[in-house]
């Protein structure tokens, strides 16, 4: 498979799961034998941890939209840089609905082989989103600067 083929890979992963919401598209994007090396705690292995994954965000946050803001790719790796945003319908880690909107980052590096994504990466700002969320408050340190 070419970068460009992997790039579609992710991007149609991404759109179809996250902000469609197409979860049959598991199957067809990624291998049975798929890692990941980021899971949330308690996450399934697997295809299976990735439907959960997202249903989980989906479910608190209905209108979930990852936009892919840029995606490099070399060799079998897919590097991607995204902004997350949604509105909190659902409870997210023992957090009730607050009907936030809210915006975080994310990055993630994939590899993909023969039109399917092997393992994941990620990165996410879940410490700004638990901020906005009003779980965190956003002065966690005070300076002592002078």
């Amino acid at each position: 498979m070419s970068a460009v083929q992997n790039k579609e890979t992710v991007h149609r992963y991404i759109d179809e799961t996250f902000n469609k919401g197409n979860l049959a598209v598991i199957d067809e994007v990624l291998a049975p034998s798929f890692v990941d090396h980021n899971p949330t705690p308690g996450q399934a292995t697997g295809p299976m941890g990735a439907i959960e994954f997202a249903r989980n965000f989906r479910s608190a946050f209905p209108d979930l939209h990852v936009n892919i803001e840029e995606m490099v790719a070399e060799g079998d790796k897919v590097a991607m840089r995204s902004t997350i945003r949604g509105t909190q319908k659902g409870e997210f880690m023992g957090i009730s609905p607050t009907g936030m909107q809210v915006s975080w980052q994310a990055m993630a590096i994939f590899r993909v082989a023969s039109g399917k994504i092997l393992e994941r990466w990620s990165s996410q700002d879940h410490l700004g989103l638990l901020q906005q969320l009003g779980a965190i408050p956003e002065r966690l340190m005070v300076s002592t600067v002078r």
